[in-house]
């Protein structure tokens, strides 16, 4: 069957990703930026979804910005919480699925296993309070809802870790990276993949969505640098040390632990996401292509 399907934060990393599979799935998808849709205006979000009555809406648009929010509070909360709550409402009148992207930040990172779907959740951040304030107003204004929570995100159409460390480990002799934090890399490609077929059942609820196993900072840049000099395309020369967070002083604190056990995904019957290491060589690969065209 044919979707119409809309996604907001279309041109992000995630949303570009996100419109190009449901595109290759032969949907009917708007897909809008901030040019084409002010999330933050209610009664824009009403006419534009009125207009289009979207089947899915797969809301990508975000606050992103984790040290800004801290000092740029109205903003992070104008956009994560109204601009979800109009997206929200405007979807339940259309009998829409709303698909909500959220993060590893509403927990605080203290946990010694693996974060489940439904562990209580603790944010220490004014980004994570607002994506949690978010969540709460879709399960409480949607019938059919998804909360897909993810972390350390990385695809070829935005600003990322892995881009940052392509970009250093060219410019400097040497990096330091941070080796008490520890998470679970995800893919936009491998997400987009789970968020597509999630949206076409009713298999609502939490979501915990990364790639498989774990690492550091540290580790992952490692693993930047060990695959990423595999390639031609990449003349790489920093070393790279471990440090401490504490080295590192950020005005939000990032979590210790943000590593999140798929739960949901293994008991819903969905094919587990394949290795962050593979995904990051699946990366390379794809930006490798980009660069040169």
């Amino acid at each position: 069957m044919k979707y119409r399907v809309m996604v907001t934060g279309a041109a992000g990393q995630l949303g570009h990703d996100v419109v190009k599979i449901f595109q290759a799935g032969g949907h009917d998808v708007m897909a809008c930026d901030r040019d084409q849709l002010d999330i933050t205006d209610q009664q824009q979000c009403r006419e534009k979804i009125t207009a289009f009555q979207p089947h899915i809406i797969v809301h990508c648009a975000a606050y992103t910005a984790v040290d800004r929010a801290e000092t740029d509070e109205d903003m992070a909360y104008m956009v994560n919480v109204t601009g979800t709550r109009n997206i929200a409402v405007a979807a339940e009148k259309v009998k829409a699925k709303l698909i909500y992207i959220s993060t590893d930040y509403v927990f605080d990172g203290s946990a010694t296993r693996p974060y489940q779907e439904y562990d209580p959740t603790n944010p220490q951040t004014v980004y994570g309070k607002s994506k949690l304030a978010g969540e709460r107003l879709v399960e409480s204004l949607c019938t059919r809802w998804f909360i897909i929570r993810t972390s350390w995100v990385f695809g070829v159409h935005g600003s990322n870790f892995v881009k940052t460390m392509l970009e250093l480990l060219v410019k400097r002799p040497q990096l330091q990276v941070v080796h008490d934090q520890q998470g679970s890399p995800t893919y936009t490609v491998d997400l987009a993949r789970i968020v597509s077929e999630l949206s076409l059942t009713e298999k609502y609820g939490i979501y915990h969505v990364s790639n498989s196993g774990t690492c550091t900072w540290y580790e992952f840049a490692q693993a930047i640098a060990e695959e990423a000099s595999k390639h031609n395309r990449f003349q790489l020369r920093a070393v790279i040390e471990p440090c401490t967070t504490e080295q590192f002083p950020r005005p939000a604190p990032r979590p210790q632990y943000s590593v999140m056990d798929h739960l949901a995904i293994r008991t819903n019957g969905l094919k587990p996401m394949r290795t962050w290491r593979e995904a990051l060589i699946a990366f390379l690969n794809e930006l490798s292509v980009q660069q040169s065209e």
